[in-house]
């Protein structure tokens, strides 16, 4: 929605995809914090959004982002999207590297080693290539946006394989450790707390 908006979120990363549930659907997943978005578009106010800047978090940032931060677009965040499958799949991430240089450095020149030879237990092989693909250097490589990542994935074998009543027993069995609650600080104002 936001890329069809004409929205590049620049900070796709795991803190900020959030599975809820909405509408009765459960697992309903919601990206959160626009605070890094650009706008393809812009107004004229370049104090909201600035396009020549370094912007989003080392472990998965795009290559673009970092060589022509004022050539992002969807696919950047197709490549972060790639990056947040990538440690889904894996519990790792796609670069590591001791300095943020060094991160950086690979997410330009080193090729991703596929997930399936980082874990033991067995990653779809057309998940996998899909994953790879999100995470290709070109960004005309990639997936071209948002609906056709979601066209893709569900056209991968596995999908469906957790079904909605699967993800409404999880809800049910987890929902006191789900729950939001009001919890009073020392100073007497509430919070929302998990």
């Amino acid at each position: 929605e936001a890329h069809e908006s004409g929205l590049v979120h620049r900070d796709v990363k795991p803190a900020n995809v959030i599975l809820c549930r909405q509408g009765g659907l459960y697992d309903f997943p919601k990206v959160v914090d626009f605070g890094l978005v650009k706008d393809l578009e812009p107004s004229g106010d370049e104090a909201l959004t600035r396009a020549d800047i370094i912007a989003g978090t080392p472990l998965y940032i795009a290559p673009e982002a970092i060589t022509a931060p004022e050539s992002v677009g969807p696919q950047s965040d197709i490549y972060s999207l790639g990056a947040v499958g990538y440690f889904a799949l894996t519990g790792q991430h796609v670069f590591q590297g001791r300095t943020l240089v060094e991160v950086c450095s690979h997410h330009l020149h080193t090729t991703p080693e596929p997930p399936s030879r980082r874990v033991d237990s067995p990653v779809p092989a057309d998940l996998e290539a899909l994953v790879l693909e999100c995470l290709e250097k070109d960004p005309a490589r990639r997936p071209a946006g948002a609906r056709e990542l979601r066209r893709r994935l569900s056209a991968c074998a596995a999908f469906g394989g957790w079904t909605e009543a699967d993800a409404r027993a999880w809800w049910e069995q987890n929902a006191a450790a789900t729950a939001p609650t009001l919890s009073p600080p020392p100073d007497g104002d509430f919070t929302l707390t998990r």
